[in-house]
């Protein structure tokens, strides 16, 4: 392009008056009533082919068990501290044939081979859910660290339902992330997956290839959160 033709074509563009900003459209996050909130979570998260089960609070070691052994599951990761972690080793003791425990606690740098190659699925808890998308919310710590729902074949997450909020939005409201973020917080819709130039997905390329959601029910605290 000669000198004159690069002038002009700038000129022109220095001379264009510059349009009118469209306005933003109005947007209003959606609010269900509590039976729709949890309706809606679980369809979203199963169209990304996440497997949901319904538990309660003392059993669900036990249901976890039978979904594992079905799967063929023989080494599990757990964060020993948690909650969770603790439940699932105390029922798991007394069962004979439950998967075997592998406890995440050592540095990163002595498990990651672990998780990579010995383990078959891990447990972590949720700090919530998000009904419109069919989304969870994980914020990792040093206890329960990212790596168990991204390294592991089988991610399985705890999600209390009372926690499972209408958005994104109402549910950083809810936790008052303005005033305490987390240095990381980690949305999952269903197990990892991608697609090459031919549209042909395929799971579990870059993390889990099974995601198993374990919806705890808790009727009191739910009914207190709606």
């Amino acid at each position: 392009m000669s000198d004159n033709a690069r002038s002009r074509i700038l000129a022109r563009l220095r001379a264009a008056a510059p349009g009118p900003v469209p306005p933003r459209p109005a947007w209003t996050p959606p609010t269900y009533l509590a039976e729709e909130r949890r309706a809606r979570f679980i369809a979203m998260i199963e169209a990304a082919h996440a497997e949901v089960h319904e538990v309660d609070q003392t059993t669900w070691p036990v249901r976890l068990r039978s979904i594992l052994a079905n799967k063929g599951v023989r080494r599990v990761m757990t964060a020993p501290t948690t909650a969770a972690g603790q439940q699932l080793a105390a029922v798991w003791a007394d069962l004979a044939d439950a998967p075997a425990l592998i406890a995440y606690d050592q540095p990163v740098e002595v498990l990651k081979p672990v998780l990579v190659r010995d383990v078959d699925a891990a447990v972590t808890m949720t700090r919530g859910a998000i009904a419109e998308t069919g989304t969870l919310v994980l914020w990792p710590s040093p206890a329960e660290p990212r790596l168990m729902s991204l390294l592991p074949p089988i991610h399985v997450a705890l999600v209390e339902e009372w926690r499972i909020a209408d958005s994104l939005a109402a549910l950083m409201a809810d936790e008052s992330w303005a005033a305490a973020m987390p240095t990381n917080a980690v949305l999952i819709s269903g197990p990892s997956k991608t697609a090459d130039i031919e549209q042909t997905l395929a799971y579990g390329v870059h993390g889990p290839k099974e995601l198993i959601v374990l919806l705890v029910r808790d009727q009191e605290a739910g009914a207190a959160a709606v």
